[in-house]
């Protein structure tokens, strides 16, 4: 799932909560911070703890919208 039409997709999720499956089988759940023509960067908790997240595109095998509010 790499390239453009990622881009496009994420930069529609900006500021929302996603979940991400890459295909070493790592699966990362936040906020999309933000996107540029390689990777988007999410906002996740561990532990309570806030941290960033980056991901590659090349790296993305399938993206889920969790809760998705209505503008």
């Amino acid at each position: 799932m790499a390239g453009q039409h990622t881009e496009n997709l994420l930069r529609r999720f900006k500021g929302q909560s996603i979940s991400i499956k890459t295909v070493t089988g790592g699966v990362y759940e936040g906020r999309v911070i933000e996107v540029t023509n390689d990777y988007v960067c999410l906002s996740e908790k561990v532990n309570g703890e806030g941290v960033e997240v980056f991901v590659f595109f090349n790296a993305v095998e399938s993206l889920t919208a969790n809760g998705l509010s209505e503008s």
